[in-house]
C-alpha cells in the first residue's frame, strides 16, 4: 500500500519465520530490508534502529515477545521512535497478547497481528489490528470478493473461531495478571531447581525483559536431541517448533552469539494456564537425571570439570 511513498522496511534478525520469510519475499520483489542484530540478551538496540530509518523506510516490524527465549522488545519505545519519524510500526504479538498487557495507543503501534491458538482459543483464527487515526493506516486487500473486513480480505468469516478467540481474549484479560504471577514463580521455581543440581546451565536471553512462562537453558555437554529423548514424556522441544524439521541449531540462539554447541544443547520450557507445581518438580528431577547421565558419557564435560578450555584444545585427526 506504501509502495509508492518508499521501498525500505526494517526488522530484526531473531523475529519469527513468518515475518522473516515475508520480508524475504518482499526482497525478490525490490524492497530493502534491515534485519536488525540483537544484543547478547536478546534485545535489539534502540540507537541501532535510529540510524537504520532512512527517508524511503516505510515500515518497521518488531515483535513484542520471542518464540523461542521469551525476551520482551522495548515495544513502546520502538513505537515512539517509528512516530517520531513518520514510520508505520507493526509487532507481531502472537506470544505476547493476553500474557502481558499490551495497549496499542500507549505503546504506539500501528498495526498487530495475534493469534487464537496461543491464547487457548480455537486454531485457525487470528487477528490483525489496523490502527485508525493518528496515523489512519491503509492496507491493500489480501484477496478480492464480497468486501468483508471492510474490503481488506474478502471471504466467509470463520464465525465459530470469532467468537472462541473472543471468549479466549475475554479468560485472558479476567486471568492475565494472577497467572503470570503464578506463571513467573512457577518458571523461577524450575530455573532454581536446574541450576541447583547442575553445572554448566546457561539461561537463553534477558531474565528481566521475558515472559512469565518461558525458560530456555542450554546443558552444556549435552546434545539437546538426546535430552529431548531422554525426557520423551515432557513436551517441550530444542529450538523453535515451527521449525523444528531442521537439525541446524536455532538461528535465534545464534542470533544470541552462542556457539553451535550451546545452541545445539539447549531445551525451551513452556509454563500454561495448565501446568502445576507438581509437574515442574517432576521435570526439573527428571532433567537432572538425564544431563547427569548423558554427562557421564561425555568426555568434554569431564575435560570442562578439570578446567579446561575445550576452545584451545588442538584435536588431533585420525
Amino acid at each position: 500500500m506504501y509502495r509508492e511513498r518508499g521501498d525500505h522496511i526494517i526488522t530484526q534478525v531473531t523475529e519469527h519465520k513468518a515475518v522473516l520469510d515475508t520480508c524475504k519475499r518482499l526482497e525478490k520483489h525490490g524492497f530493502r530490508v534491515t534485519f536488525l542484530p540483537v544484543n547478547a540478551d536478546g534485545l535489539i538496540d534502540l540507537g541501532d534502529l535510529a540510524r537504520a530509518i532512512d527517508e524511503k523506510t516505510i515500515l518497521v516490524s518488531i515483535m513484542a515477545a520471542n518464540s523461542e527465549i521469551g525476551v520482551l522488545q522495548p515495544i513502546a519505545e520502538i513505537g515512539k521512535l517509528c512516530h517520531e519519524r513518520g514510520v508505520l510500526f507493526h509487532t507481531d504479538a502472537v506470544q505476547a497478547v493476553g500474557k502481558i498487557p499490551v495497549d496499542v495507543i500507549a505503546d504506539n503501534i500501528d498495526a498487530l497481528s495475534l493469534s487464537g491458538h496461543k491464547i487457548y482459543g480455537p486454531k485457525g483464527v487470528g487477528a490483525l489490528y489496523v490502527r485508525r487515526r493518528n496515523p489512519r493506516v491503509q492496507v491493500a486487500a489480501q484477496m478480492d470478493g464480497g468486501g468483508h473486513e471492510r474490503g481488506m480480505r474478502s471471504g466467509t468469516l470463520n464465525v465459530p473461531g470469532i467468537v472462541g478467540l473472543g471468549k479466549a481474549c475475554e479468560i485472558a484479560q479476567a486471568e492475565m495478571a494472577s497467572e503470570a504471577a503464578r506463571l513467573g514463580a512457577l518458571r523461577d521455581r524450575l530455573k532454581n531447581k536446574l541450576e541447583t543440581e547442575l553445572d554448566f546451565i546457561h539461561i537463553n536471553g534477558s531474565m528481566e525483559h521475558r515472559l512469565p512462562g518461558n525458560l530456555n537453558a542450554s546443558f552444556l555437554y549435552v546434545e539437546g536431541e538426546s535430552l529431548l529423548m531422554g525426557i520423551n514424556d515432557v513436551a517441550v522441544s530444542s529450538g523453535s517448533a515451527c521449525t523444528s524439521a531442521s537439525l541446524e541449531p536455532s538461528y535465534v540462539l545464534k542470533a544470541l552469539g552462542l556457539g553451535d554447541e550451546v545452541a545445539h544443547s539447549s531445551i525451551r520450557f513452556g509454563l500454561g494456564r495448565f501446568n502445576t507445581e507438581a509437574e515442574v518438580d517432576y521435570v526439573a528431577a527428571k532433567v537432572v537425571d538425564i544431563v547427569k547421565k548423558l554427562r557421564e558419557l561425555s568426555p568434554l564435560y569431564e575435560m570442562a570439570k578439570e578446567g579446561i578450555d575445550l576452545s584451545k584444545v588442538q584435536w588431533a585427526a585420525h
